[in-house]
């Protein structure tokens, strides 16, 4: 039985209470890393022990709590255990339907693609097909590569630096008996990517010419690449948003030329940037739309969304295990029309606004604070190192100063021990990722701030990292 409202536990009660989960958190931490393999990524990081979540808080197996700015690295927009979400998730248990159908119709599927076709960009919806593949992002990465190759009968692949494109490299290497290096990575058109005087409006205006010179110089003989594509938001990639008009352009040069433009909306879709969808800032319309994250409602789901014309697919050629997991349809369905019917992309647009606002204040005290920046509720503080003197990375695309991924994981580190928990992300894992569900209330926001501001000081502070400073040119 559990204690009444307002009650508390006797002192000696109390202390035994505290002593047991201490000891349960402890051991499971221990047996962990004793049986678990040790490419672990967020556990090392992160030694918590979840055992109970709600919205923004997770409550660990040692009693203490925390808010949670990571969200399932993307996955939960309602936040962990919302009720539209367990609702629906219990009327498929309650129901009896099957759990597992392969690629089989059900009712669960088809108002889980209803619902999908309504948040669709305008001039895909009305000519789109979906298919679902594996489970995972890298799984759709796949698919779509996969499904563009067939559909052109080309093999070769424009992607662009610093985007994620899931876990694997399978998606983008070439099939089995063609050629070595017919996928190419041209430059990113950000500040960020770009040296110092060719960032901005010049920077994306030169990725765009390379991008087109690229497409037609090869000459003679050389076929057009099977698609190109692109992250309007990169998130591993330390959440820089890529030019709404390098994205138009892109969109024009791929359009001219018959081909197909793939966004990668894996982590920036269902509200997280501020608009349903990313391309939906630049006013883009995608041949090929890579879902997986949100769109289960927590669950692992991913599908790919591209035009009919491109629908080139034979029996056998998408022989997935688990591609009809009906919880994460029926999760996906109420998460994806909570968002749409609530207007929580719009929400996160505002907030992540104001957000982004008091985060600058970082950059203006702290000389370690190289940058902010995002778009909603996908937004990053980067960590530099001022002192040329250190021995940190010099990279000449981060703002000019050499990066500190050690200061980035202190920071996450003083983060968890205020009960915040957040990411790393970055080529040198030098930069912070908040990713708080869409849900998450304007206090919840305030109090998620002040956390990563004393982390940031604790961390200045002991680095002895000057204040008031500024940290670039």
């Amino acid at each position: 039985m559990g204690l009444a409202p307002g009650k508390s536990l006797p002192g000696g009660a109390a202390d035994r209470t505290a002593t047991g989960a201490r000891t349960t958190h402890e051991g499971i931490l221990r047996r962990q890393s004793a049986r678990e393999s040790a490419a672990r990524t967020y556990a090392r990081a992160l030694p918590i022990v979840p055992v109970r979540a709600r919205g923004l808080t997770i409550e660990g197996a040692d009693g203490r709590r925390y808010l949670d700015c990571l969200s399932g690295a993307g996955t939960l927009a309602l936040g962990h255990n919302h009720p539209v979400v367990l609702e629906a998730i219990r009327r498929v248990l309650d129901s009896g339907a099957p759990l597992n159908v392969l690629d089989l119709a059900t009712p669960v599927k088809d108002a889980f693609v209803t619902e999908l076709f309504r948040t669709l960009p305008p001039g895909l919806a009305d000519r789109a097909r979906v298919r679902f593949c594996g489970p995972a992002g890298s799984d759709a990465m796949e698919s779509a590569c996969d499904l563009v190759r067939a559909a052109t009968g080309r093999t070769g692949l424009l992607a662009f630096t610093g985007d994620g494109h899931g876990r694997t490299t399978g998606p983008l290497e070439a099939p089995a008996g063609e050629p070595a290096g017919r996928v190419a990575h041209l430059p990113s058109p950000q500040d960020h990517r770009c040296s110092p005087d060719v960032g901005g409006e010049r920077g994306g205006g030169l990725a765009a010419h390379w991008t087109e010179s690229l497409l037609d110089g090869p000459g003679p003989g050389v076929p057009l690449p099977a698609g190109v594509i692109v992250e309007p938001v990169q998130g591993e990639g330390a959440v820089i948003p890529v030019p709404d008009a390098w994205l138009r352009r892109m969109r024009q040069l791929t359009a001219d030329r018959s081909v197909p433009l793939i966004a990668d909306e894996i982590e920036t879709g269902v509200g997280r940037t501020g608009a349903f969808w990313a391309v939906e800032h630049s006013g883009v319309t995608p041949d090929v739309m890579v879902l997986s994250k949100a769109i289960g409602g927590s669950l692992p789901l991913a599908v790919v969304v591209y035009r009919d014309d491109l629908d080139a697919g034979t029996p056998d050629a998408d022989a997935d295990t688990f591609p009809g997991n009906q919880l994460a349809m029926a999760a996906g369905t109420a998460t994806l029309a909570h968002v749409r019917e609530n207007h929580l992309a719009q929400r996160a647009a505002d907030l992540g606004t104001r957000m982004l606002r008091r985060l600058q204040g970082l950059v203006d005290e702290f000389a370690c604070v190289g940058d902010v920046r995002g778009r909603g509720l996908m937004l990053a503080v980067q960590l530099v190192d001022d002192d040329p003197g250190h021995s940190a990375m010099p990279d000449s695309t981060e703002r000019t100063l050499p990066t500190t991924p050690e200061l980035a994981a202190a920071v996450q580190r003083e983060c968890l021990r205020r009960g915040l928990i957040v990411g790393l992300g970055g080529r040198h894992a030098n930069v912070v990722r908040l990713l708080p569900p869409l849900t998450i209330s304007d206090e919840q926001a305030a109090a998620v701030l002040d956390r990563l501001a004393d982390a940031v000081e604790a961390v200045a502070r002991r680095h002895g990292v000057p204040t008031n400073a500024p940290c670039a040119p």
